[in-house]
């Protein structure tokens, strides 16, 4: 048998692009494949869970548009689908005479981005949230938060009904182009299918060269260490509370997120992972380890923000280090209020000279669409990601 599709990862981003396919496409034949037992394990499940609104991107940007769509469209899905989220808001809360000048920049951006985001003022942050220290803040009504791993399960339920295929617990290690299919191989098992599309995260860069593509870039997996605070603090905010970001850092910074179980988490930090899917702490994998070791570009980029890894490396080592980034706006939290939680991990891809690369990328053939990138808020963004991924689909198959 010939699939008409096959999509290999069960991520949110290759789960969206299965459904689309099948919806745009009815009567298609398609199988995704994913190595795991289960859907959304990586990235997609590790997360933080915030729809978000896109406030952070330049104006007029691709990931600007895909996050205000895909904020919408999630929202719609869960909606549609029974899945429960909540829209809190979010606070992004300023905390230094630098921190307001970044802010006010920061609040001409969304107005080009048709965002809603009002100022708040030092005593209505204080009325908002007692327990948030800052000289004030930008609110921003939209942002929400759900579970992404029900939002994959949900998805892999429409796949089943619309007549795709899903194989769980099944590694890919052959990849073979032909002129008219690719061939996928694992132990024991083969498919063929007219067009393949490779959504694996943090095995992105490993498939596309599977495959025999050339690629100039590597995933280099960035930690995010999170912890729970005690139920006791449950409500110790109404909203998401952000620091206003440092636009020469690559990351959001420290944050406290009401998650949908009730829960509350303070984090992420972002230091070099010693293992592309190791979450629990201390996590090694030679293997990887050598990967981005032997790869130029990784130095480059240690060398480029050797003073944020640096402090970010001793904030995890040094608990009271990440407290203090946490009290810088949330002064009540202590030692003991920073309980263990799973930690996420990023697939960052980074170039040959060093450079985080921000923006999505693709590797192509006439069969073959590799997702070598796909950028954060991919899970807020991910149904309009699809949408993309099967629009360039499309145009090869005229």
């Amino acid at each position: 048998m010939i699939f008409d599709y096959c999509v290999i990862g069960g991520g949110i981003v290759g789960l969206a692009t299965a459904m689309r396919l099948l919806e745009n496409r009815p009567g298609s034949s398609l199988i995704l494949i994913e190595k795991e037992d289960a859907l959304g394990k990586h990235q997609t499940g590790h997360n933080s869970g915030v729809i978000h609104a896109g406030i952070y991107y330049p104006p007029g940007s691709l990931k600007a548009e895909l996050c205000r769509k895909g904020a919408e469209a999630t929202k719609a899905f869960c909606a549609e689908n029974g899945i429960r989220f909540e829209v809190y808001g979010k606070l992004l809360v300023a905390t230094s005479d630098l921190e307001m000048t970044r802010m006010d920049a920061l609040y001409e951006r969304s107005k080009q981005n048709t965002i809603e985001v009002h100022r708040v003022s030092q005593g209505e942050l204080r009325e908002r949230e007692p327990n948030i220290a800052g000289l004030g803040a930008l609110f921003v009504p939209s942002t929400g938060i759900v579970s992404y791993a029900e939002v994959c399960q949900a998805m892999g339920r429409r796949i089943r009904a619309l007549g795709g295929d899903i194989r769980l617990s099944v590694r890919v290690n052959g990849i073979s182009e032909t002129s008219d299919a690719v061939d996928v191989r694992s132990d024991g098992e083969s498919w063929r299918a007219r067009k393949l599309v490779a959504c694996a995260g943090l095995q992105s860069d490993r498939l596309a060269v599977l495959a025999g593509l050339s690629i100039e870039h590597r995933i280099v997996p960035f930690r995010g260490e999170y912890f729970r605070l005690p139920a006791s603090k449950n409500e110790i905010v109404k909203h998401l509370i952000y620091p206003i970001p440092d636009p020469d850092l690559p990351f959001l910074g420290v944050h406290l997120t009401r998650m949908i179980d009730g829960s509350v988490t303070v984090g992420p930090n972002a230091v070099i992972g010693f293992a592309r899917e190791g979450y629990p702490r201390l996590s090694v994998n030679l293997a990887d380890m050598a990967d981005y070791a032997l790869f130029p570009g990784f130095w480059k980029t240690v060398f480029a923000n050797r003073k944020s890894a640096a402090v970010e490396l001793r904030n995890s080592i040094w608990k009271p280090g990440y407290l203090e980034e946490c009290r810088k706006y949330c002064p009540s939290l202590t030692l003991a209020d920073l309980l263990p939680h799973e930690a996420g991990i990023r697939a960052q891809a980074v170039r040959n000279n060093g450079a985080l690369i921000h923006d999505f990328l693709f590797a192509e053939t006439e069969r073959m669409l590799h997702v070598c990138n796909a950028p954060s808020p991919a899970a807020t963004s991910a149904i309009p990601i699809a949408d993309m991924i099967v629009a360039k689909l499309e145009k090869t198959m005229r």
